[in-house]
């Protein structure tokens, strides 16, 4: 046991972090945990006894039982202990059902609520508020204490949303509207992932999740209903002439398409390309020069032909966009 425990120490941080259920952030993360520790412990308490009647048996051998007795070990070790114990978890499991999984609350298009719409390889966001819609994409923000109501969705094929430190996973079928709802508990910043392949860059389709304190959520919030306030700065001329704005749509330009990422607000992400690289100046440049060489698979063509000051200078417009 002594030699194990370098093994464990080395083991015990993966119970941390920004992308574990073993750290829980969120009400429905923190039920799902309490289910683990319960029925870890009840599986525990199966082996050990069943180990405990191995031992007993061999230990034992020489000894000869009456039928009556091998007739009622065998009745309650073997069909009583583990039929009162797996009862009694699967009645806790249900009870607790509710907890794991809360029913969504909104009912109609007036409510709060965010669709999320799953693609090869990235994440649409679109946050729905009092009649507005406020477009993103690969980042999700949510305010602490307050449950949020999500509309799942998938354009292609089955993608599944997952980020463990909030809550369980949900599948994005296409032809299909699923609802899942999430309450962070604290402030923090999470990380997601698509948990059904999903074809080459399914390992490549990560998701932030920035959770707020509610004043702050609702000031942000406020900020991405609005045009950037560098949205005139040196290189949009060059993003709409090279016709950047015919897949993507940058709020208070001509830019308008929808085939790829919203980009109105970009500069403000914590990452690029689904949570592959870091957002950055140089980082933006190279997905535009050659985005395949970061994402395998993404349907946005490479502009590498574009001269490298054009490509700089679009990148430091778009990483200007907060």
């Amino acid at each position: 046991m002594l030699q194990r425990l370098p093994l464990i120490a080395v083991a015990l941080p993966g119970c941390q972090g920004t992308q574990s259920a073993l750290s829980p952030a969120g009400s429905e993360a923190e039920a799902t945990l309490t289910l683990f520790v319960v029925m870890s412990i009840g599986a525990a308490a199966i082996w050990f006894a069943v180990v405990a009647f191995v031992c007993f048996a061999v230990r034992s051998q020489r000894r000869v039982f009456a039928e009556p007795a091998a007739s009622r070990l065998v009745l309650w070790g073997g069909g009583v202990f583990p039929t009162v114990t797996l009862f009694a978890l699967l009645t806790y499991a249900f009870w607790l059902m509710p907890t794991l999984r809360p029913s969504p609350t909104f009912r109609d298009a007036t409510d709060f609520r965010v669709e999320v719409t799953g693609r090869q390889y990235w994440w649409q966001v679109v946050y729905v508020h009092r009649g507005l819609t406020i477009a993103a994409a690969n980042e999700i923000r949510l305010p602490v204490g307050r449950r949020i109501e999500f509309l799942l969705k998938s354009d292609d094929v089955i993608h599944s949303f997952w980020i463990p430190s909030l809550g369980g996973k949900m599948d994005m079928i296409p032809g299909r509207e699923n609802r899942l709802s999430l309450m962070a508990q604290r402030t923090g910043v999470f990380r997601g992932a698509c948990a059904e392949f999903c074809g080459t860059s399914h390992a490549f389709m990560a998701l932030t999740a920035v959770t707020m304190e509610p004043d702050a959520f609702d000031a942000w919030l406020a900020s991405q209903a609005k045009a950037s306030i560098n949205v005139a700065g040196e290189g949009r001329a060059l993003f709409l002439r090279h016709g950047c704005g015919s897949c993507h749509r940058v709020a208070g330009t001509e830019a308008a398409g929808a085939a790829g990422p919203d980009l109105s607000h970009l500069g403000s992400r914590q990452m690029l390309g689904a949570g592959i690289v870091a957002n950055t100046e140089d980082n933006i440049a190279g997905f535009i020069a050659n985005p395949g060489a970061i994402k395998p698979g993404a349907a946005m063509p490479a502009f590498s032909m574009l001269a490298p000051q054009d490509i700089r200078a679009i990148a430091a417009w778009l990483k200007g966009l907060r």
